[in-house]
C-alpha cells in the first residue's frame, strides 16, 4: 500500500476533512478553532504519490477538568477505508500522546465511525448528541499508556473516571 503518517501543518488535512466531513458546507468549516494553536498536531497518511488519504488533529483540550487531547477531524478517503489507514493515524496519535505529560484522548464521535473507536479501545461515555452540520454522535474516551490504548480507571468513592488511576 505504501502509505506513512506524517506530522504536518494544518493546511495539508483541510481538504480531506472538508472532502469527507464537511462536504456541502463551506471549505472554510474544515478549519477547526486551535488548528494554529501551538500545541495541536495534525497527522496524515500519505500514499506514494504523496496524496493525504486520511488524517486526524489533536487539540488540547481538558475533559471534566484533567488535561487531555481532544481528536478531532478524523477522515480516511473512501478509497482506503478498512485497509488499516485509521489504525496507523490512531497509532501515531497515541505515540504523540506517550511523549507529553497528558493521557487522556478523547472525542465526539460519529455514531457511524463508534465500532471503530471501541475496536480501538475507546469507550463511550455519553448519550447520543446531534451536532447540526453534522449528524449524531457519542462522546468517547480513552488512556494512552505504555503504548496500547486502555480503559480509564475507576476511582474508588467517588464514581468518577480518570486516566492512570490519579484525580
Amino acid at each position: 500500500m505504501g502509505i506513512v503518517v506524517r506530522v504536518v501543518g494544518a493546511e495539508a488535512v483541510v481538504d480531506l476533512r472538508h472532502r469527507v466531513l464537511r462536504c456541502g458546507l463551506a471549505r472554510e468549516t474544515a478549519i477547526f478553532p486551535g488548528d494554529e494553536a501551538e500545541t495541536s498536531r495534525h497527522f496524515a497518511a500519505v500514499d506514494e504519490n504523496g496524496r493525504v488519504v486520511g488524517c486526524l488533529t489533536l487539540h488540547l483540550n481538558a475533559l471534566e477538568g484533567e488535561p487531555a487531547y481532544k481528536l478531532r477531524g478524523m477522515a480516511t478517503d473512501e478509497a482506503v477505508r478498512g485497509t488499516g489507514v485509521g489504525k496507523m493515524l490512531m497509532e501515531a496519535a497515541e505515540q504523540f500522546v506517550l511523549g507529553t505529560q497528558v493521557r487522556l484522548m478523547w472525542c465526539n464521535a460519529r455514531t457511524s465511525a463508534r465500532g471503530f473507536y471501541e475496536r480501538m479501545g475507546w469507550q463511550v461515555v455519553s448519550e447520543v448528541f446531534e451536532i447540526p452540520t453534522a449528524g449524531p454522535h457519542v462522546r468517547m474516551k480513552t488512556c494512552v499508556e505504555g503504548g496500547r490504548l486502555r480503559e480509564s480507571k475507576l476511582i474508588s468513592g467517588r464514581g468518577d473516571r480518570r486516566c492512570g488511576g490519579t484525580p
